[in-house]
């Protein structure tokens, strides 16, 4: 037999671990590999040769491994260039010297151009014995073809939680005093992150990349608010946008390695813009930022367990010799109880591709999202795993590019 590797890429999420603990559990119980590695900080790891050998993983190690956060085997944000063919050149070398038959790639739109990348280039050069699967993540949930991604839904409930914890803290003052509180979400370019908040049931304001800013309509919000309760509760992705397509966030954004935006700052624009106008005379703001990704102790047990599931599914898919170029997804099933069903679709048709939140989803003036929205989300974030901890915190695996 030959051996395979798994690595991860892009932003991390709260369960892309259980998809690696998927793999490596999918080999043990049904061997098509000799060895199953962990390729060290994605692509450009393995264009180094860093490895970490995961095939006799234990059991203890692979349920903490699916509770621990963030990307245990290191990311990156490498990018293959098509018109540069050294890397695609070295790499299938690599693989070739450690007799790695089939690359499984974790990550999100970039990471699945990675996978058609390097299936084209294997193609177009007659190579027929090194192979490529893409198995998705990504909290945005912005990927095509895919009911939802693994990691969505843990950062959905996460932010769900917190908005609603969040209200029960603004209200405890009497009307006396008025607040707006502002919580800015992840989301360059999809608001599904944002939309989850609503399912706390306490958003008074809901601003999406999918509609664009309206200023006066918003103050015009605000005030309404404030006159009737005296608080606002105001949620905002980060990718919110004029109709002229600049971002709301403070100041200029830069570009990152995938020339996309870097962003962060649309909670304090709109802080900015309250307390000029008079709407309220006091505001909070509140980034999640990295949290939202990493908060693994209040994981969805319906996301785990799917993330889990589709790295068994990735393993049993490659026993196809001929399997290659294409991405494990999922989507639910027509049943009364939430159930989803694993397919595989090529890596080419979601790459470079944007899932936007649907438009006839979203309630007009910002006043959050329709019942369907809430049909789509609920499911997704129930139940809660069982997390063992270790001095009072969640136990986790020592990330295995620290060792």
């Amino acid at each position: 037999m030959s051996n395979c590797i798994v690595a991860q890429s892009g932003g991390p999420t709260s369960v892309i671990n259980a998809t690696v603990a998927g793999v490596v559990k999918g080999n043990q119980m049904n061997p098509i590999y000799d060895h199953v590695y962990g390729g060290l900080n994605g692509i450009e790891g393995i264009l180094a040769e860093r490895f970490v050998d995961l095939t006799n993983m234990t059991e203890e190690e692979n349920r903490t491994l699916q509770q621990t956060p963030s990307s245990a085997l290191g990311s990156c944000r490498y990018k293959l260039k098509r018109d540069n063919p050294e890397d695609f050149e070295k790499l299938l070398k690599i693989m070739e010297k450690h007799d790695i038959e089939t690359l499984f790639y974790i990550g999100g739109n970039d990471s699945m151009d990675t996978v058609a990348a390097l299936s084209e280039y294997a193609e177009k050069n007659g190579i027929t014995d090194r192979r490529f699967v893409g198995c998705p993540k990504t909290v945005d949930n912005d990927l095509m073809h895919i009911d939802h991604c693994p990691g969505f839904a843990s950062a959905a409930k996460f932010i769900a939680v917190t908005a609603l914890q969040t209200w029960l803290d603004v209200n405890v003052y009497p009307a006396s005093r008025q607040e707006v509180f502002i919580l800015e979400t992840m989301g360059r370019d999809a608001g599904w992150l944002a939309a989850s908040s609503c399912l706390s049931g306490k958003i008074d304001i809901l601003i999406l990349p999918e509609e664009p800013f309206d200023k006066d309509i918003f103050i015009s919000r605000v005030k309404e608010c404030i006159e009737a309760k005296s608080k606002c509760y105001v949620v905002v992705s980060e990718g919110a946008r004029f109709a002229d397509g600049t971002y709301l966030a403070a100041g200029e954004s830069k570009n990152d390695l995938f020339g996309h935006a870097v962003l962060g700052g649309a909670g304090k624009a709109l802080e900015a813009m309250i307390l000029e106008s008079g709407a309220a005379s006091r505001c909070k703001v509140q980034d999640l930022a990295t949290a939202q990704r990493s908060h693994a102790s209040e994981q969805s047990l319906v996301d785990r367990t799917e993330a889990y599931r589709l790295g068994l599914s990735a393993h049993m898919h490659s026993a196809d010799k001929s399997f290659t170029g294409h991405m494990i997804a999922l989507k639910r099933r027509d049943s009364e109880e939430y159930d989803v069903e694993y397919f595989t679709i090529p890596a080419k048709e979601v790459a470079n591709f944007v899932k936007h939140f649907p438009a006839e989803w979203i309630l007009p003036e910002y006043r959050g999202i329709t019942q369907e929205a809430y049909d789509y989300l609920q499911p997704l974030i129930e139940g809660t795993p069982y997390i063992t901890y270790k001095n009072g915190l969640p136990a986790y695996v020592e990330p295995y590019y620290l060792r």
